[in-house]
């Protein structure tokens, strides 16, 4: 079966001495998450850097004992880092890449299931377009998702931080689920997209010519305050989407974001990311229906943040103050494209002195997306080293999409704001994992 697609990898095991305490979790409390002699674990987020610094901040797990500061090189050991003390301020450094699905996708199956026969049983021949599947292959294809789905999400408590040793350290294929807590870092670690083994064909989907939808974001950020996340790469990397096989005449489609901010989460900051050769990149706020859980939340700061090979949402707004600067897009030459911006739902888009690079061809007024009314403000951006009013350009080559300018209202929560002419240069040398300084 062709979900059948990771690799194994070779896993360490060792126990050391952290004080007087003998914590055995791999290699516990002593790895060296540092740049430049510091201890990344210990670093908090800089006052007034986004909206992540609104109120008492965001510190993680700074302020962790020795008891709770855990180095591991397994997912079993990195699940239990996490679950070890609840709540209580925690470090968690993650040496090397650690595989979520070391044993492969055929591990989740459900005793029956047999993807030839799914494709026999659903195809659109047979089963036509107008109702969803149903039987027992799609009844054994959900016990098989709800298996992986069991085995990848990792929780991540309150008070905690995740950072990666030195370069070349992360996480392949899980997916990190920050949700319902308060004051959480994720730093320098490198993170593939997960895979989801199992998706589900939908007749009725696109029209009702059919699509594959997947599960599994990277990170996922829900119903959470005080979150920055700083100098990671997330990407789909051995596994991109142009490597995935078609069935029905569509992508069977594995992935599903790399970042989404959802759900009533509130006062985050995305910093010197690197997110790389993805389709559905960044929500934040996923349902036009949600204003109950999200008016007046989801405000996220993103800067410094380098994003290529995107296809889309980077990021797609819906209700929050999403202030966008300092970031670097880049769009090549034959890769598949949709926009930059997502307009959606009640958003209040700030995006300002922001950079985009984009191979001769690359139409500038797809940059924005209107999916509702809603006013932006896109002052200041760069397109190809040259000033660039977005939405005026956007107005016109696309009018039957006309954006309002305006967000209603300005950003007071930015650290240094560099010239949009510069911040290629800078932000492709400094953006995403191993780059901290």
């Amino acid at each position: 079966m062709n979900a059948q697609i990771w690799h194994e990898h070779v896993t360490r095991k060792a126990a050391v001495l952290v004080g007087c305490t003998a914590l055995v979790l791999g290699l516990t409390g002593t790895g060296s998450a540092q740049a430049g002699g510091r201890d990344l674990g210990r670093e908090v987020l800089p006052a007034g850097d986004g909206w992540a610094s609104e109120g008492a901040g965001t510190t993680g797990g700074s302020a962790a004992d020795a008891a709770h500061v855990h180095t591991v090189t397994t997912w079993a050991e990195f699940r239990q880092a996490l679950a070890d003390g609840g709540s209580t301020p925690k470090i968690i450094k993650v040496k090397g890449m650690i595989d979520a699905v070391a044993e492969g996708c055929d591990a989740f199956a459900a005793e029956g299931y047999d993807f030839q026969r799914y494709l026999a049983d659903y195809d659109p021949a047979v089963w036509g377009h107008d109702t969803p599947v149903s039987g027992a292959q799609e009844d054994l294809r959900a016990a098989s998702a709800a298996a992986q789905d069991q085995a990848i999400k990792a929780n991540v408590p309150a008070n905690t931080t995740i950072v990666g040793v030195g370069k070349g350290s992360g996480i392949l294929g899980g997916s990190l689920q920050i949700k319902g807590v308060d004051n959480v870092i994720l730093r320098n670690l490198t993170v593939e997209a997960p895979i989801d083994c199992f998706p589900q064909w939908d007749p009725t989907d696109d029209n009702r010519t059919g699509a594959w939808n997947s599960e599994y974001d990277g990170v996922v950020v829900y119903g959470s305050t005080h979150v920055w996340i700083d100098h990671n790469t997330l990407t789909d990397g051995r596994y991109p989407d142009s490597s995935l096989p078609s069935y029905f005449g569509k992508v069977y489609q594995q992935h599903d974001g790399l970042l989404d901010v959802v759900r009533g989460a509130n006062h985050v900051t995305v910093s010197w990311n690197s997110f790389e050769d993805h389709d559905k990149t960044m929500l934040i706020g996923n349902s036009d229906g949600a204003g109950s859980t999200d008016t007046g939340k989801l405000k996220v700061t993103l800067h410094h943040n380098r994003f290529e090979g995107i296809v889309e949402r980077a990021p797609r707004v819906r209700f929050g103050q999403v202030d966008s600067y300092n970031n670097h897009f880049v769009v090549t030459k034959g890769q598949n494209y949709g926009y930059v911006f997502g307009i959606g739902a009640s958003s209040q888009l700030y995006a300002t002195h922001n950079a985009l690079s984009l191979a001769s061809g690359v139409s500038v007024g797809k940059a924005l997306k209107k999916w509702n009314e809603a006013p932006l403000t896109a002052e200041n951006n760069y397109v190809n080293g040259r000033p660039t009013d977005l939405i005026a350009v956007h107005n016109a080559e696309i009018p039957g999409e006309i954006l309002q300018s305006g967000a209603g209202w300005t950003p007071t929560l930015r650290t240094k704001v560099d010239s949009p002419r510069a911040v290629p240069g800078i932000v492709d040398h400094r953006a995403g994992a191993g780059r901290l300084r």
